[in-house]
């Protein structure tokens, strides 16, 4: 279905939308900063509050994506920008900005239904929109790249080498805990922004469930095809063609005989390359 959805819409996509998201939480983190000292709460008029949507405040299914995480310093701050701008990059460029632009924006579109879902039930007496922030966001996308780099090493606080899914798993078990402790509590208002984003992960890799050709491994395979595939185009020198490929044995080059194949051979010392003619019948070099 996506395949499908990638060749009628992927040209409206947004390429760098990490870029986007990231302006958009540096303007939260300056709200927030910036309610500190004027005493104005700037937030509260973004917040994914239904009870004022159903007013006329449709601003806020879109602004509650600025809403930074409660009690966060100028130093988390930084690192958090790195962090999701390397692993929002890494993703857009595995998977293509289309798929990015539909697991970003499905995560968003869960978490809208999932506020209204809570305001059904509890009414207006809930302030749903305290509950949801831009580290729901956070959540999807270090879920979704570490799904697809599990073997990647990363340095814990800088010094401790993990792999991201032994960090994924742990980080699922604390979250899985932090739901299950919601649920038993009654207070579902609060668990439903992380069900939301655990449920656009869920789903978009079942949609998605051929994992292997996100594997970075047969990412660089398919690369490396697409390269011997590609036929190299002719570079000249004072008006005659340079040849890159030359039999060790005959001296015939793919400019001369365009026809023939040429292989490096692995039992040979040195980078000696043959036609296919001589690729299996050469006597091999030895140092």
């Amino acid at each position: 279905m996506l395949d499908k959805l990638e060749k009628k819409i992927g040209k409206y996509a947004i390429s760098n939308l990490i870029v986007y998201l990231l302006l958009g939480y540096a303007i939260g983190y300056l709200l927030q900063f910036g309610q500190r000292f004027t005493g104005i709460p700037y937030l509260n008029y973004l917040m994914l509050e239904p009870y004022y949507i159903f007013r006329g405040q449709i601003w806020r299914l879109v602004t509650w994506v600025v809403i930074p995480p409660s009690n966060t310093n100028i130093l988390f701050a930084v690192i958090m920008f790195f962090l999701y701008y390397q692993l929002g990059t890494t993703l857009e460029r595995t998977w293509g900005a289309f798929r990015f632009n539909v697991y970003i924006f499905g995560g968003m579109l869960f978490t809208v239904i999932g506020a209204f879902i809570t305001y059904v039930i509890y009414g207006p007496t809930v302030p749903i929109g305290s509950f949801i922030s831009t580290y729901y966001i956070n959540l999807s996308i270090f879920l979704a790249f570490s799904t697809c780099f599990p073997d990647m090493q990363v340095l814990l606080y800088f010094i401790i080498p993990i792999k991201m899914k032994w960090m994924s798993i742990f980080y699922l078990v604390i979250i899985g805990y932090s739901v299950f402790d919601y649920l038993m509590s009654g207070y579902l208002f609060a668990a439903m922004p992380i069900i939301a984003s655990l449920l656009n992960w869920f789903i978009f890799f079942m949609m998605t469930r051929n994992l292997q050709r996100y594997n970075p491994k047969d990412i660089h395979r398919r690369a490396e095809f697409r390269r011997q595939v590609t036929p190299p185009r002719t570079q000249y020198r004072d008006g005659t063609p340079i040849a890159r490929h030359k039999c060790a044995v005959c001296g015939r080059t793919e400019i001369t005989n365009p026809e023939l194949d040429f292989r490096f051979c692995s039992k040979c010392s040195g980078n000696y390359e043959y036609c296919s003619e001589h690729l299996f019948t050469h006597q091999h070099i030895q140092n």
